[in-house]
């Protein structure tokens, strides 16, 4: 036991860094992602495939750049949020934010079996609602 006081002694600093970006990303989450679900296209999860984003299309290398730096701050936010699991903050909400911000294989197909739980598609839907924003459409079970 006093092995682990020792160390956290000797890690504080960046123990303290970590708490408070823990916070700041809860904070930050509890007003980015609401944005976000409300400017969703109502058949966001029933496409059959994504279509490129404006950016992508009239910038690529900005959109290069940006995907890269969107992809380093999701996969930093996992690291912190494993490390959260143990520290002080919000482990679960960080991974899972940090997974919505990189980019993988199988991640749309990941969002669609996310949405048809009920639970998840009634929270997206009460989000819009709120914002007079028409329910998103929910794909059927495959």
């Amino acid at each position: 036991m006093t092995a682990v006081i020792d160390w956290l002694t000797l890690h504080r600093g960046w123990i303290e860094v970590l708490g408070v970006a823990s916070v700041a990303m809860f904070v930050a989450s509890l007003v980015v992602f609401p944005l976000v679900v409300i400017q969703l296209p109502r058949d966001y999860f029933v496409r059959s495939r994504r279509e490129p984003a404006r950016l992508r299309r009239r910038h690529p290398m900005l959109w290069a750049v940006l995907t890269v730096v969107k992809n380093a701050f999701g996969f930093v936010l996992i690291l912190a949020g494993i490390a959260m699991l143990v520290l002080p903050g919000q482990g679960l909400l960080s991974i899972l934010v940090g997974l919505a911000l990189t980019n993988f294989p199988g991640k749309f197909k990941l969002e669609r079996r996310l949405a048809r739980m009920p639970q998840v598609a009634n929270g997206l839907n009460r989000i819009r609602r709120g914002a007079g924003r028409d329910e998103l459409e929910i794909p059927p079970a495959e």
